[in-house]
């Protein structure tokens, strides 16, 4: 039974993992244009957590654990980018953050990566067709986006709906995988 009216307004914050701070304030800061709206020194020198706006009263935030392991790229984060490679990745793990944009900027914001030498992918048309991708903006194109990888590895995508999602767009039976046993 679901909770009684949660009140839910969108995503506080998602907090995810940097090799080095610096670096990060400079990408989503300097480069994608967040706002850096607070910063925290954590207790006894365990590291930092820093918070950007990402629009919509919303956050990404970073932690920086100076003794946290390396990227588990493929386990815990997308290997490849979409349409390239591999982005399957391990249960509980973070795959990718989509970022709203308008519509009308999709394409801008896919030029202004590629001026910054960030490689990106073309911007995919999703729809419900077989592959889930069009060439053309169709009426069946629900959301258009581009993906990229921030300084981390972090999968990354600008992402905008293209019509109102429908009672017609819930259609599949959700999958179960056993988990598997240990021997």
């Amino acid at each position: 039974m679901a909770l009684e009216d949660p009140g839910y307004a969108g995503i506080n914050h998602l907090a995810l993992v940097c090799r080095d701070m610096a670096r990060t304030v400079d990408f989503y800061e300097g480069v994608l244009g967040m706002p850096l709206v607070k910063t925290v020194e954590l207790p006894q020198g365990m590291g930092q957590h820093f918070f950007f706006d990402c629009g919509g009263g919303d956050c990404i935030a970073f932690f920086h654990f100076a003794d946290a392991p390396g990227a588990a790229p493929g386990v815990a984060s997308a290997a490849a980018l979409p349409g390239v490679g591999e982005i399957a990745t391990a249960v509980a793990s973070m795959n990718h953050v989509a970022f709203s944009v308008a519509p009308e900027r999709i394409e801008s914001l896919r030029r202004q990566l590629v001026e910054r030498g960030i490689e990106c992918t073309t911007i995919f048309n999703h729809d419900d067709s077989e592959w889930g991708v069009s060439r053309e903006v169709t009426d069946d194109v629900f959301v258009r986006s581009v993906y990229f990888f921030d300084p981390d590895g972090i999968l990354l995508e600008f992402a905008c709906w293209t019509r109102p999602l429908r009672p017609a767009d819930v259609r599949h039976e959700p999958r179960s995988t056993p988990a598997p046993v240990d021997g």
